[in-house]
């Protein structure tokens, strides 16, 4: 079963136009399960008024990002999520919000592919086992 895990950039990313689209497009639609952190919904929103300074287009955006959202399978950040992601921390460089989504996607398990935007995730997702979706992939 293929598995697609997005973080923020990655979610945001499906609900703007730009050049990368269409290739994470398709393995948003060729995955059986996509899946996110909790926090990753916080994040793209917030993400939005950095986008674009028009009322309009960031309330048809924030849209968009939320009927996105309810197509995903949405991972808690519970305990064990906070415990994972504090044990991904202690070895590797990375922000805390990034090894919370990080430790999303192991929970899930399987054939994962690991989308973001963020270079910075790359290597440690790497090292974690997770194949990877990039713009530069």
């Amino acid at each position: 079963m293929s598995r697609l895990g997005l973080d923020s950039t990655a979610l945001l990313s499906l609900c703007v136009d730009h050049p990368h689209r269409t290739g994470l497009l398709d393995a948003f639609l060729g995955a059986e399960v996509v899946s996110a952190s909790a926090l990753a919904l916080t994040e793209a929103i917030a993400g939005i008024d950095r986008l674009t300074d028009s009322p309009i287009d960031r309330g048809d955006l924030e849209d968009e990002v939320r009927l996105l959202w309810d197509q995903l399978f949405v991972v808690p950040v519970d305990a064990e999520c906070l415990e994972q992601a504090a044990s991904i921390l202690r070895d590797r460089p990375l922000r805390v919000s990034d090894a919370i989504h990080l430790s999303a996607a192991l929970r899930i398990g399987g054939d994962m592919t690991w989308a973001t935007h963020d270079p910075t995730q790359v290597p440690v997702a790497e090292a974690l086992g997770l194949k990877l979706w990039t713009p530069e992939a």
